[in-house]
C-alpha cells in the first residue's frame, strides 16, 4: 500500500526522472535535427521538466536562449512532441516513455518583474559618510581621540 503525499511536493523519483528527461531533451535539441521552420535554428533552453506522479506524462518548460516569443516556441515544440517522444525513447531507459507537453517558461519574466518592483521601492541612496556628523571632526574642531 502506498501513502498519499501531502502538499503535492514531487517525490525523489519524479525529480530524478524529470532531470534525466530534461538532460535528454537538451541533447536532442542541441543536435538541431528538427524540420519545423520555427525550430530549425532556434536555441532552446529546457529550464525544467515536471513529471506526473505516475511518470506517464511530463511538462517541459522551455525558453528561447536570448529571449523571444516563448509561447510560439512552445506551440512549435508541441507540434513536434511525437518526434521528441520517439527520440526520448532512444535516449532514456524507462519502462514507459512519457508523453511530453511544452509550456513557455515565465520564471525569467517573473524575476524581472520582481526586480523592477524592488527597484521601485528602493530607498534613496545614503548621502555617504562625509555628511554624517558623527564620523566627522569633533564640534570643537579637534580630531577624535586616537586619530592620527
Amino acid at each position: 500500500m502506498t501513502r498519499a503525499r501531502r502538499g503535492g511536493a514531487p517525490t525523489q523519483r519524479q525529480l530524478r526522472v524529470g532531470e534525466e528527461v530534461r538532460h535528454a531533451l537538451a541533447r536532442i535539441l542541441a543536435r538541431h535535427e528538427l524540420r519545423d521552420p520555427e525550430l530549425v535554428d532556434a536555441n532552446i533552453t529546457v529550464t525544467e521538466v515536471r513529471m506526473s506522479p505516475d511518470l506517464k506524462s511530463a511538462t517541459a518548460f522551455i525558453s528561447r536562449f536570448g529571449g523571444g516569443d516563448a509561447a510560439a516556441l512552445a506551440r512549435a515544440c508541441g507540434r513536434a512532441a511525437g518526434y521528441f517522444r520517439a527520440r526520448l525513447a532512444q535516449e532514456v531507459t524507462l519502462r514507459l516513455v512519457p508523453t511530453i507537453s511544452f509550456q513557455p517558461d515565465t520564471s525569467f519574466d517573473h524575476a524581472k518583474r520582481i526586480d523592477a518592483l524592488l527597484e521601485a521601492v528602493k530607498p534613496p541612496d545614503d548621502p555617504g559618510p562625509e555628511s554624517d556628523p558623527e564620523s566627522g571632526p569633533e564640534p570643537d574642531g579637534e580630531p577624535p581621540e586616537g586619530a592620527p
